[in-house]
């Protein structure tokens, strides 16, 4: 596989609890290079540290935090060679803001404009027979059809072509994304 600059940097998004990390994680097990979800990782620094950047404290700083972790992860992505997977991106943000109808601020459209990713992105679809909650993910499944549908629109308006990934096992969506990127 040979690709360019950022068509090598294919994205995985969709609501909380469609398999996304878990796509991520067997695509990294494969030998692929995955950058992580900004949003479970913040919560938990944000959780250790009692600190105001949590989506049920301030959404707006959040999303402020998860726009960095994506143009940090996005920049760094060009140091390797081959596919990277992105466990969502920054157009996710948008997404994320709009569902919390918040005003999506100048800086994060340009910058939704500016970190591009493959035309091609990856939605996994609401799946309720895998979604569950935990300390990091409040929220229910109708919030996550909801984000899902957030994202379809975000994507969309940015340029993306979404291609919906099946509700199959593991090894099935990883040969399923690994046969459209080749």
């Amino acid at each position: 596989m040979t690709f360019k600059r950022e068509e090598r940097f294919f994205v995985l998004t969709g609501g909380p609890g469609s398999g996304k990390t878990t796509l991520i994680d067997a695509l990294a097990d494969a030998g692929y290079r995955a950058a992580p979800e900004a949003g479970r990782a913040i919560i938990r620094h944000q959780q250790a540290l009692d600190g105001p950047a949590l989506p049920w404290k301030n959404p707006a700083l959040f999303a402020e935090l998860m726009l960095q972790w994506e143009m940090r992860s996005h920049e760094e992505a060009f140091a390797s060679t081959g596919p990277v997977f992105f466990d969502r991106a920054v157009p996710d943000i948008i997404g994320y803001l709009q569902l919390s109808n918040l005003a999506v601020p100048d800086h994060v459209v340009r910058a939704a404009s500016r970190v591009r990713y493959n035309r091609q992105a990856f939605i996994l679809p609401p799946w309720p027979d895998i979604f569950t909650q935990d300390s990091e993910r409040r929220q229910d499944l109708a919030e996550a059809i909801r984000t899902y549908e957030a994202m379809l629109e975000a994507y969309a308006a940015y340029g993306y072509d979404l291609i919906e990934v099946p509700r199959v096992t593991v090894a099935k969506r990883v040969a399923f994304v690994l046969a459209r990127i080749s």
